[in-house]
């Protein structure tokens, strides 16, 4: 029986005989098709219309297929309109993840808009048409001579953000409209909580006060929710604090089990690593040239918008969800069933998300709003507050890295990389114990992605454990990207200073991809000469590169200063870029500084500590993200040799914090091995 059978068999019996288990709602994934691609475009009366098929979360997507779209029509730019959708009016899509919206939805884009485009030459002005799709070398949205694609075009809802119009969940007013929030125990929802003796009394006094919501509905993990209901958001601070809720709650952990449970060398020792990413035999026994161990540990995704959803019900029952998620389709499929409505009476409206990064993918505040909306009849609006963002999300898993490597006449011989995580894709912010075990039959594609050796090497081993975590873990721009390839890029160094060869002359050596050597060499040649360092001063440079998801490739030059008291400064990063055909040359550039900008955070500021049974921090003061005074100049090339379009969302994360962390070893001769760096590590000695 092959291992998807076996997963599909083991569900079955899975419900059919653990008592008391409820199957949860499974997100669906349909290939992007010709055949939906035909309702995202319309014509009337001289106008066109683009039903966007993508979440806008600020990587810009409706301004790149606004672009193909006009394109393969033949129309200029003001002639078609941008519209975001409910679920009522579009057949599903995907969730907008993994870097895919110009990756997989341009073509069938292009190949509808020339459909529709032959249909009007034709005088077809009504109804629907169907037609072959045409393959892309027909199409002219990728040939090179196009208009609009491959320059920079005006930026969709550019003037709409920068002058405050209504764009994100938090921004709808509806009549009579009501506030909600869920009180949680200040216990991780991994462990089991419930609400004891409240004040209900006294929170009935506070003026503004609508509700107090009893919902078993609103259990989020093993979590029971109290919800309440006010006239005002600033109201339910009062409410909650007269409530005085006294919680009961069991089991308690701290940041040690965490780190035991991360710890890959317990791991080696024990049962070993399970699951299987490069699979020779490796010669154990005998010395290792280099033997390097990385940790590095959880992270928020930190979005400047914390969650929020509007929920309403009309006059017939029906439900209208307003919602910053990346996932519109599995909001309208958790909700639905949860409330018992067919999916016909769940509209779920897609605004602009502010900030997402793979953390908006589950449903959370936008069941809670359902059910608070159900039980008071009026529209409730809720949104998280930024400490519900840190201590109820699920957050980049912690992840310890065993990297050992011998070489051959300086170059890679054999290379063993055992690392030990938590879950990301199959998370267990929406996965319950009995249910995660089943799929660890088929191990966790996320905690791998990016864990292939990008170089030639005859013996290759790679493996992962996976412990389920006390803390909600899932997925986290890249996924298991950005970890792995700091831990492998990191060691690649370290196998070129034993081999006594430049960094950069190593990697090529044993690059076996053309387009990934391309990159490199291009960083290299834009970052130029390094300057020859002053006495007395820490300086160093440092490179490295990685793949994504097999199509997209980067390279990185990161220049960095470190002072005597051991803080790090990055001067300058220099990014090149090869996501094949750009749409839209500004917007590939952003994304690659995005990505700059949270490889600098990995390497420099990143970590969320647990402490008391949770998440530690409930601020940014307590989780800072790079801040404008430590962002360095940022340079950005885009190699475009033709080619698919690949994907440009996290492709630079595969090598930015190592490329730090690289320079960081060129400055001061100190192998970063736990990340964020600690500046106690590279402090010199008092001269006192």
């Amino acid at each position: 029986m092959r291992r998807r059978a076996f997963l599909q068999a083991s569900t079955v019996l899975g419900v059919a005989f653990v008592s008391g288990c409820a199957l949860p709602v499974i997100p669906q994934r349909p290939t992007a098709r010709y055949e939906d691609a035909l309702g995202w475009i319309r014509h009337s009366e001289g106008r066109y219309e683009l039903l966007l098929p993508r979440v806008e979360m600020g990587q810009n997507i409706g301004t790149a297929l606004k672009q193909i779209a006009c394109e393969e029509l033949g129309i200029e730019w003001h002639q078609l309109t941008l519209c975001l959708p409910h679920t009522g009016e579009m057949a599903r899509v995907r969730a907008t993840v993994g870097s895919e919206s110009v990756k997989d939805f341009a073509l069938p884009l292009a190949q509808a808009c020339a459909t529709l485009r032959d249909a009007l030459a034709a005088g077809h002005m009504q109804g629907e048409r169907m037609a072959e799709p045409r393959p892309a070398g027909e199409l002219r949205a990728f040939r090179r001579d196009a208009r609009h694609v491959g320059c920079c075009a005006p930026l969709e809802q550019g003037h709409a953000i920068v002058t405050g119009e209504p764009l994100y969940a938090a921004d709808v007013r509806l009549p009579g409209m009501m506030f909600g929030r869920v009180l949680r125990a200040p216990v991780s929802a991994e462990l089991v909580s419930t609400p004891g003796w409240v004040n209900e009394a006294a929170a009935r006094q506070v003026p503004g006060f609508v509700a107090l919501v009893r919902d078993a509905r609103l259990r989020q993990g093993l979590s029971d929710g109290l919800g309440i209901v006010a006239r005002t958001p600033g109201t339910l601070d009062l409410i909650e604090a007269a409530l005085d809720v006294r919680w009961s709650t069991e089991g308690s952990f701290d940041q040690a089990d965490i780190d035991r449970a991360m710890d890959v060398d317990r791991h080696l020792a024990g049962d070993g690593c399970r699951y299987r990413v490069h699979d020779d035999a490796i010669d154990a026994p005998g010395p290792w040239d280099v033997d390097l161990r990385i940790d590095i540990p959880l992270a928020a995704h930190a979005p400047i918008q914390p969650r929020a959803a509007v929920a309403a019900f009309d006059a017939d029952g029906g439900l209208d969800l307003w919602v910053g998620s990346q996932d519109v389709y599995y909001q309208r499929d958790v909700v639905r069933k949860r409330l018992g409505l067919d999916e016909d009476r769940v509209r779920v409206h897609g605004t602009r998300v502010g900030g997402a990064f793979g953390g908006k993918t589950i449903c959370t505040v936008e069941l809670e709003a359902a059910v608070l909306a159900e039980a008071v009849r009026h529209p409730v609006k809720l949104q998280w507050t930024r400490a519900q963002e840190f201590r109820q999300g699920f957050h980049r898993p912690p992840s310890s890295h065993r990297i050992r490597v011998r070489l051959r006449e300086g170059r890679l011989d054999q290379w063993w990389h055992a690392f030990a995580s938590s879950h990301i894709l199959f998370t267990n912010a929406g996965l319950p114990v009995w249910m995660q075990r089943l799929t660890d039959f088929v191990t966790d594609a996320g905690v791998a992605r990016g864990a292939q050796l990008p170089y030639r090497c005859p013996t290759r081993r790679a493996e992962f454990a996976l412990s389920r975590l006390p803390v909600f873990t899932g997925p986290w721009r890249g996924l298991g990207a950005g970890p792995n390839g700091l831990a492998m890029e990191s060691a690649i160094d370290e196998c070129a200073r034993h081999a006594g060869l430049d960094p950069v002359a190593f990697r090529l050596q044993h690059i076996g991809d053309a387009r990934l050597a391309g990159v490199l060499k291009a960083a290299v040649a834009q970052a130029g000469s390094w300057r020859a360092r002053p006495a007395g001063t820490r300086q160093g440079r440092g490179v490295a590169c990685g793949t994504y998801k097999q199509v997209s490739h980067a390279a990185v030059v990161a220049e960095v200063e470190v002072d005597e008291q051991g803080r790090t400064t990055v001067t300058r990063l220099v990014c090149a870029h090869d996501c094949g055909t750009v749409i839209n040359p500004d917007q590939v550039r952003a994304q690659c500084e995005g990505n700059l900008v949270w490889g600098l955070g990995m390497a420099l500021s990143d970590r969320l500590h647990a402490a008391g049974a949770r998440i530690a921090a409930g601020s940014f003061a307590e989780a800072p993200i790079p801040s404008l005074h430590q962002i360095p100049r940022l340079e950005v090339v885009l190699v475009d040799e033709g080619g698919a379009p690949g994907g440009a969302g996290e492709t630079a994360i595969v090598a930015t914090a190592a490329a730090i962390a690289n320079a960081v070893r060129e400055a001061t001769g100190v192998r970063i091995q736990r990340f964020p760096i600690d500046p106690l590590v590279l402090a010199l000695p008092s001269r006192t």
